[in-house]
């Protein structure tokens, strides 16, 4: 069973950067992984996706030239860097594995994370 454990998350102030991993563990790695957020009272959003290889990435409008998800297959982990925060950006952020339908489609992946707790201050 694949498990995904999120970490790098917290609190930061406007204009700030994190880094987010998430590690993948119990099964093979070769998947498109993604990154979506849930701020409180919204829905869940897509944030990145990154296929297997890491040639091909995918990004929210919202997060376009700020956040960066890559990773490293030797490590089993993915990473989203994130830049230039904004308070809008608060919410907790989850990465998922194996998208049955399109990669922006939170409904589609098989295996989630349990989150990690991003605040932005303004």
């Amino acid at each position: 069973q694949v498990q995904l454990v999120e970490s790098g998350g917290g609190l930061v102030q406007a204009g700030g950067s994190l880094r987010l991993s998430c590690a993948a563990s119990g099964g093979t790695f070769n998947s498109v992984m993604g990154w979506f957020r849930q701020a409180p009272g919204k829905e869940r959003e897509f944030v990145a996706a990154i296929n297997w290889r890491g040639g091909v990435t995918s990004y929210a409008d919202s997060v376009k030239g700020r956040f960066t998800i890559s990773r490293d297959n030797a490590k089993n982990t993915v990473y989203l860097q994130m830049n230039s925060l904004k308070p809008e950006d608060t919410a907790v952020y989850s990465c998922a594995a194996a998208p049955r339908l399109s990669w922006r489609d939170y409904e589609g992946y098989t295996y989630w994370g349990q989150g990690t707790q991003v605040t932005v201050s303004s």
